[in-house]
C-alpha cells in the first residue's frame, strides 16, 4: 500500500499521541483501545467471516436493519419496510440523512449521501463471482432471478425472493450485507480491503498492518442518543495487533487497554474462580461480564453411510455415537478446564439465548456411563471389547479438552485418539468429508435457530452440513419452519428437528458458550450481546 509522506506523518503523530500516557492525553480522553491477536484480514464487509473481521466492520459500515442488544431486529439504514402479502417482496424504506465517510473518491473528498442505489450495488456485489466473497451463500437459492434486488429511487429499496424464507431479516443484519460506495469500491480494487469507505459510525484513519490501526469518529453520523447528542461518545477507537493471548491479558492488568474478550488460559486459575466467578484479590480492580454467546463447541461425527471413512468405521452405528455421547461428564469437563464459562450442553444443537431454546422440551445427554456401557452391549461390544479406536481430529487450543474427553469415554470402553491438527487442515478435511470424528463450532451468523439447524439439512453440502446427515423427517420439517411465520409454530418445529438430530447424534454437543469480558471499570455504556458483536457507539471512558 502506498502512503503519501505528509500522510504518514500525520497518521503517525495520532498513534504517537493516542499511545502517549497509556493511551490517553489531553484531547483526546475518549479513545477505546483493544488488542485484536489474531489480526484483522480485510475491512472490505464482503469478506467478514470471522470475529477480528466483523467487529472492525461493524464499526466502519451500516446495514439496512441490525440487531438490538436483545437480539430482536430493529431499524437501521431502512427507517422501516413493509412485507408483500405473498411474503416475497420486502420493500425498505431508507434515512435520508445518511452520508458516507469523507474519502478522495469522491468530488471534492467529501462523503456523499447514501441512497438505494448503494444498497442494491452492495448486494449484487456480494453475489457477484469476481467478488469471491465468503458471504455469497447467504443469498444463494434464496433471491428472485430477475431484478431480486432493486432500488426504486433514492430512498426505496426492492429485495425479492424466489420463495418465503422467514429468517430473511436476519440475513440482512449480517456484516457482509454492509453498504459500500461504488466510487469506492471501483476507485480503490483490490486496495479496497485497506481503504474502507462506509456510513458507520467511524471512520479509518490509519492502519498499519500487525502494529495498530485507529478508527475516528464521523463527524456526520445520523445516530443521536435520546438527548439529541449525535452518536458515537468516542472520538476514536485504537487496536493492537499483539498475537499473543498473555500479552493481551498483561496489556489489560496494566490498564493499557480498555477490556479483554476471553481469558488465556493460562490466567483463568489466576482470574476465576471454578465457579466462574472474579476471585477476591480482583474484586473491585476490574469488571467481570458474561452473557449467553449464540455459539455450539461439539463433536462431529461423519455419517455418510456411503463414504468408505464410514462404513469402516464404529461410528457409523447410532448406538455407539449415543453411548460417546453419555460417556463423559460435561459438567466436570466445564468446571475444571473451562471455569465454568458457558453451559454444560445437556439439551440439544440449538444454544441457550435462543427463543426456541427449551431444554424441557429437547432432551439431550447428561452423563450416565452405566447407559453408555449398556449401548455398547446392545452393538455387540460389551465392556468395549472388539470395539476399533476411533480418531478426533482437534486443533492446539482444545486438546486439553480431547484428552478429558478421550480419558472418559476410555472407562467405559471407547478407545479415541486425540489427533493435533492445524486449523487450516481440520477446515478442508471437514469441508471434503475427509474427517470421521472432530471438533467444530458453530457461532450464529444471524439470531434465529434455522442457521443451526441448517447445518443438518440434508440437501446443504459441506459447509454448513459438515457431517452429512440426511434424515427425510427432518427435512420435511426444515422447509415447513423457514415459511412458517408464527414464531411459536415455528419454534415448536425447531424444537422437533433439534430433538431428532440429538436422537440420530451425528454430533456430540459439548457447551453452549458465553460471551465473557474484562472490563476496566471506567468503562460505561458496553453491552454484550448474544452475537458477541463490539458494540461501541454508546461506550463512555469515565477515567478519573
Amino acid at each position: 500500500m502506498k502512503v503519501n509522506p505528509l500522510i504518514f506523518i500525520s497518521c503517525f503523530s495520532v498513534i504517537v499521541l493516542f499511545t502517549a500516557c497509556g493511551g490517553r492525553s489531553a484531547g483526546y480522553g475518549q479513545v477505546f483501545r483493544y488488542n485484536e491477536f489474531s489480526g484483522i484480514a480485510s475491512l472490505d464487509p464482503a469478506f467478514a467471516k470471522n470475529q477480528s473481521v466483523i467487529w472492525a466492520v461493524h464499526q466502519l459500515y451500516n446495514t439496512l436493519v441490525e440487531t438490538d442488544n436483545e437480539l430482536h431486529i430493529v431499524p437501521s439504514l431502512a427507517y422501516r419496510w413493509d412485507v408483500s402479502a405473498d411474503r416475497l417482496t420486502y420493500i425498505f424504506h431508507l434515512r435520508n440523512d445518511v452520508f458516507f465517510h469523507d474519502n478522495e473518491s469522491f468530488t471534492d473528498g467529501k462523503g456523499r449521501k447514501m441512497t438505494a442505489y448503494d444498497v442494491e450495488y452492495s448486494f449484487k456485489r456480494i453475489v457477484n463471482p469476481a467478488t469471491a466473497s465468503s458471504g455469497a451463500w447467504i443469498f444463494n437459492n434464496r433471491i428472485a432471478a430477475q431484478d431480486g434486488f432493486k432500488a426504486l429511487d433514492d430512498s426505496t429499496f426492492r429485495l425479492t425472493l424466489s420463495r418465503p424464507f422467514t429468517p430473511v431479516l436476519g440475513l440482512l443484519s449480517m456484516q457482509y450485507c454492509s453498504v459500500v460506495a461504488k466510487e469506492a469500491v471501483e476507485h480503490y480494487g483490490p486496495d479496497f480491503r485497506s481503504h474502507p469507505i462506509g456510513t458507520g459510525p467511524f471512520a479509518l484513519k490509519s492502519w498499519e498492518e500487525g502494529q495498530a490501526m485507529i478508527m475516528v469518529k464521523h463527524p456526520l453520523y445520523f445516530e443521536k442518543d435520546s438527548a439529541g447528542n449525535r452518536l458515537p461518545y468516542l472520538e476514536a477507537i485504537k487496536t493492537s495487533f499483539y498475537d499473543s493471548k498473555a500479552t493481551e491479558f498483561l496489556m489489560f492488568r496494566q490498564g493499557q487497554l480498555d477490556f479483554t474478550n476471553d481469558i488465556e488460559a493460562s490466567f483463568k486459575d489466576e482470574v476465576l474462580t471454578k465457579k466462574g466467578e472474579l476471585r477476591k484479590d480482583w474484586e473491585g480492580k476490574i469488571r467481570l461480564t458474561k452473557h449467553p454467546y449464540l455459539n455450539t463447541e461439539y463433536l462431529g461425527i461423519l455419517v455418510d453411510s456411503n463414504n468408505a471413512l464410514v462404513k469402516n468405521s464404529p461410528l457409523k452405528l447410532k448406538a455407539i455415537r449415543q453411548a460417546v455421547n453419555y460417556g463423559f461428564d460435561r459438567r466436570k469437563m466445564m468446571m475444571y478446564l473451562r471455569n465454568s464459562i458457558g453451559t454444560p450442553a445437556e439439551s440439544g444443537f440449538i444454544p441457550s439465548g435462543l427463543p426456541s431454546f427449551n431444554d424441557s422440551i429437547v432432551k439431550g445427554y447428561s452423563y450416565d456411563p452405566v447407559k453408555a456401557r449398556k449401548l455398547l452391549a446392545d452393538a455387540g461390544f460389551p465392556e468395549g471389547r472388539n470395539l476399533p479406536a476411533v480418531k478426533l481430529l482437534t486443533i492446539a487450543i482444545y486438546s486439553d479438552l480431547a484428552s478429558f474427553i478421550a480419558r472418559e469415554l476410555e472407562e467405559v470402553g471407547i478407545r479415541i485418539q486425540v489427533e493435533v491438527v492445524q486449523k487450516s487442515l481440520l477446515l478442508e478435511q471437514t469441508a471434503k468429508s475427509q474427517a470421521l470424528f472432530f471438533r467444530g463450532s458453530w457461532m450464529a451468523d444471524y439470531p434465529e435457530a434455522e442457521n443451526y439447524l441448517s447445518v443438518f439439512y440434508g440437501k446443504n453440502p459441506a459447509p454448513p452440513n459438515y457431517t452429512r446427515y440426511h434424515n427425510a423427517a427432518f427435512d420435511k420439517l426444515y422447509e415447513q419452519a423457514i415459511i412458517t411465520e408464527n414464531d411459536t409454530l415455528r419454534y415448536k418445529l425447531y424444537q422437533q428437528m433439534d430433538q431428532l438430530v440429538i436422537q440420530d447424534a451425528p454430533v456430540v454437543p459439548l457447551w453452549y458458550d458465553e460471551v465473557i469480558h474484562l472490563e476496566q471499570n471506567w468503562v460505561k455504556g458496553f453491552p454484550a450481546n448474544g452475537l458477541n458483536l463490539l458494540e461501541l457507539r454508546r461506550t463512555r471512558l469515565e477515567k478519573k
